[in-house]
């Protein structure tokens, strides 16, 4: 009974020790309180304030960004007033080009019509100056006066002056010509606009040639089209000739250049034909002439008179008005005094087609049509300009006559009585006159005779512009050139966003050496 009674007392004991442990739990749940609901007021608060002071700072650089970027966007897209200056350095002559222009989204403008491009010409050219390379300065600085009359003194400081030298100093020594640039570059360092020394130079022909095929197919919208659409370009200058066009044919890089733009690159065939130009092919005949008529009195014991095809007969030739190369000798100019002029078409194509084909004995390549140069057969449709157009124009022809055509009117001049054309022509100075007989057969003696250019082929028409654009290479430089100046002043931080709508980028490779024009992506 003890033990029951004891056992009942010791459970009693522990169920009260139980609810005293319930008791005491309970207290505890009442007086301590989660941790996390105690302190979250607190944090809420703190991370509140953090969210706003960084929502802030972030709202404040947006407007920050939109404002500077707006502020770019207006100055990039803003129209304005742009002055940029080329010196052209030909063999007859010195001709400025001062172009006037706008930017508008980014973009140039150019007007290339009497309010957009003002040029004047000094003679002679700078080759000229030769044996004299500090009377170079004077000729060069009547030119800038001029551009000076053009361009507001405000513009003055951000106007780009450059100087850009052709056949006629292709012709010099280096060292000559060195001499010649270097009185140049001091003229041009003081005249108020920017420039840099290598900013004036002799460029090379085929340089000439791309230049020239740039601003003939900017006039005509074909350029950034279907390389098949384009228009190639055949110049005939003083001292030298040039062809240039799209060809689908392999030929040696050495007349090779590429040029990317927009979506399209054209693989050109460019290249100069040095000594090939009319003045000195006309120069180069006189002397060939004076040269047979030396042999055939050295081969004589009397007087012989050679024959003159190139110039209508009755004409009475005076030796003092001609300017021969230093190497040309007194002797053989006494003797073309004494050639016989009996104008005939047929017989001074003759002596042109000799002309053209000097030096192709020298030829390195399968084939040469002008002198050791190789010309892959010419595809689609071309300008002939300069001298091609001058002929032609002298001759009353349209800018889509026939080959025949000039050799009808060639013909006509060369064989007629020289005292008749001088009464048609009087308002024509006499050198000048003298010329047409061998331009019209020279021009027939390259253009058919060694290109194979058929006499009724449609694809040649002859221009000097195209809807009131000169075509003058140096436009064309100045189309590249000024696009690429507009690329170099564009900040890096802004070009991420030029995503959207393309434009023409125009940069100068140097690896390769020349202008490349590709087109990149701009915002809008």
């Amino acid at each position: 009974m003890r033990r029951s009674n004891a056992r009942t007392a010791s459970n009693s004991t522990d169920e009260v020790r139980k609810d005293d442990y319930r008791e005491m739990d309970t207290v505890k749940l009442q007086f301590r309180p989660p941790r996390s609901a105690f302190r979250s007021p607190a944090r809420n608060s703190q991370k509140s304030k953090l969210i706003f002071y960084v929502s802030v700072v972030l709202l404040l650089a947006f407007f920050c960004y939109i404002f500077v970027f707006s502020k770019n966007i207006r100055a990039r897209y803003a129209v304005k007033t742009n002055y940029g200056i080329v010196i052209d350095g030909g063999s007859t002559g010195t001709r400025i080009h001062v172009f006037e222009y706008e930017v508008r989204n980014g973009m140039p403008l150019f007007d290339f019509g009497e309010k957009g491009l003002h040029s004047m010409k000094v003679n002679p050219g700078l080759s000229a100056y030769a044996e004299e390379p500090e009377k170079a300065a004077s000729a060069i600085a009547e030119l800038v006066e001029f551009a000076k009359k053009k361009v507001p003194r405000k513009f003055w400081g951000k106007t780009k002056i450059r100087l850009m030298a052709t056949a006629g100093m292709r012709l010099l020594e280096s060292k000559v010509q060195k001499r010649i640039l270097n009185v140049c570059r001091k003229v041009l360092r003081g005249s108020g606009f920017i420039f840099r020394d290598d900013w004036a130079s002799v460029i090379s022909g085929s340089d000439e040639g791309a230049y020239a095929w740039v601003v003939a197919n900017y006039a005509l919208g074909t350029l950034g089209g279907n390389p098949k659409q384009t228009t190639g370009i055949i110049e005939l200058g003083g001292a030298s000739a040039q062809v240039t066009f799209v060809s689908s044919e392999p030929f040696p890089p050495e007349y090779s250049t590429k040029i990317k733009f927009g979506n399209h690159t054209y693989s050109l065939y460019s290249h100069s034909l040095l000594h090939f130009g009319q003045n000195v092919a006309f120069d180069s005949l006189r002397e060939s002439l004076g040269a047979r008529g030396n042999d055939l009195a050295i081969d004589s014991l009397q007087s012989a008179k050679p024959m003159d095809p190139c110039t209508p007969r009755g004409y009475a030739r005076d030796t003092e008005p001609w300017k021969f190369s230093p190497s040309y000798s007194a002797e053989k100019s006494r003797y073309l005094s004494t050639l016989n002029p009996i104008g005939n078409f047929t017989e001074c194509r003759s002596a042109s087609l000799s002309l053209l084909q000097k030096g192709k004995e020298k030829c390195p390549h399968k084939s040469c049509d002008i002198g050791s140069a190789f010309i892959p057969k010419l595809q689609g449709k071309f300008l002939a300009t300069e001298n091609f157009f001058h002929t032609s124009k002298f001759f009353g022809l349209s800018p889509k006559s026939f080959l025949s055509d000039l050799m009808v009117a060639g013909k006509r001049f060369c064989e007629e009585d020289w005292s008749k054309l001088r009464t048609e022509y009087h308002s024509l100075a006499e050198e000048d006159m003298l010329h047409y007989c061998f331009s019209s057969a020279y021009i027939v003696a390259l253009l058919h005779d060694s290109l194979g250019i058929a006499l009724d082929d449609e694809r040649i028409g002859y221009a000097n512009q195209v809807k009131n654009v000169p075509l003058d290479w140096a436009l064309g430089a100045f189309i590249l050139q000024s696009n690429s100046d507009l690329e170099e002043g564009t900040s890096n931080w802004f070009a991420f966003m030029k995503w959207r709508n393309p434009q023409l980028k125009t940069v100068y490779d140097l690896e390769k050496g020349k202008y490349i024009v590709k087109r990149v992506a701009r915002y809008s």
